[in-house]
């Protein structure tokens, strides 16, 4: 069995690592907003070329936060992608604002700008681009539209650690960036955790308040927070991991290189390369009418895959009890037909050419029959 995602390889060769790590702080004894949740403070804003780095239980509150704290609520829009995870949409519902849907790019499957532009209306406070499967959205077109509105941008880049435009890293571009560290990211934890980039002073003092029941120093609260704090032994797994990071994202890279030469000659639909963007390859995703089938072939096979995603968040049951159906017709056609690959830096060259061998097995069949 070649797993979609494989865990368990990645921790087995950093166990003594990891084991010493979590041994240290079990025996400081300090469990939250430690020692090692700073620190990784620090690492991950040099990281992403930023000021600082706010430490959170999730990524999906690293969002929640980012909005909250840019004063986002009741009677507020933010324009964000049909095409994404449901926390993305979640976060900006539970600000009390109303998420509003602007249509992807085909080729690259982010936000159009240009829809983007079409969506803006008096009451847009925010544009929430996603860099969707570790590849960046069009920062430079959609900041410049931003500032033309005075509009705040929250980088949704939970799936897209590491990667860059024009030698820039995601997290940097808009007000704030919002990363994940759920155990299947690119830079992954042992549990939950988030992160939250700025270079804002002000939004940096806020959040790091609004985390943690919105103190400024111990019993002393200046406003009504939360309780979203990333603890010391994911901080300190993620320490691990962290050097790590750009020789596994460059393992990507090749990965993903591999497959596009493979698979050049195939009717599937191939992730767009550019020369300005460096993408990080959360997932491999090739787009094919016959996707259902693939998937159905490669599992029978042995070979982990999986659709992302099987539709746009409009046509999900919870967005129809609350809002309008818009008709987004490019999130539409590109729904259900995306598969995920194998991609994680721990797969073989042995493994990758079984993937491609079965990949190309499947469309010689169909078309001899």
């Amino acid at each position: 069995m070649i797993p979609l995602i494989d865990m368990e390889r990645q921790h087995r060769s950093l166990k003594d690592e990891i084991h010493r790590e979590i041994r240290d702080v079990l025996d400081r004894g300090q469990f939250i907003m430690g020692r090692a949740s700073k620190a990784l403070e620090e690492e991950i804003a040099r990281c992403c070329h930023t000021r600082y780095g706010i430490g959170v239980n999730s990524g999906t509150d690293a969002l929640f936060l980012a909005l909250y704290a840019l004063g986002i609520g009741e009677g507020d829009e933010v324009i964000t992608s049909p095409y994404t995870f449901f926390a993305t949409v979640e976060a900006i519902v539970h600000t009390g604002a109303r998420p509003v849907l602007a249509d992807i790019e085909t080729d690259t499957y982010q936000l159009d700008p240009a829809q983007v532009e079409q969506a803006i209306t008096p009451r847009t406070k925010a544009i929430l681009p996603v860099h969707l499967f570790g590849h960046p959205a069009d920062m430079s077109t959609l900041t410049s539209i931003a500032r033309r509105h005075r509009l705040a941008v929250v980088e949704d880049a939970c799936q897209a650690i590491g990667a860059e435009i024009d030698g820039k890293p995601v997290g940097s571009w808009g007000d704030v960036g919002c990363f994940s560290f759920y155990p299947t990211k690119n830079l992954g934890g042992i549990g939950d955790g988030g992160m939250i980039t700025t270079s804002d002073s002000d939004l940096y003092e806020k959040l790091q308040s609004l985390r943690a029941h919105g103190t400024y120093r111990k019993y002393h609260h200046s406003r009504f927070g939360f309780n979203s704090r990333l603890d010391e032994v994911q901080a300190a797994v993620l320490r691990v991991k962290l050097p790590y990071l750009k020789h596994w994202n460059r393992r990507r890279g090749l990965l993903a290189s591999r497959y596009r030469k493979a698979f050049q000659s195939l009717p599937l639909k191939l992730p767009v390369e550019s020369t300005s963007v460096k993408s990080v390859y959360h997932l491999y995703i090739v787009r094919t009418s016959r996707s259902a089938s693939l998937k159905r072939w490669l599992q029978q096979h042995g070979i982990g895959c999986a659709i992302y995603y099987p539709m746009p968040i409009h046509h999900q049951k919870a967005w129809q009890n609350r809002f309008s159906v818009p008709s987004l017709p490019r999130s539409e056609a590109v729904a259900g037909s995306t598969l995920a690959l194998p991609v994680y830096p721990e797969l073989t060259d042995a493994e990758q050419e079984t993937v491609i061998e079965k990949v190309a097995q499947f469309f010689k069949e169909e078309k001899s029959r």
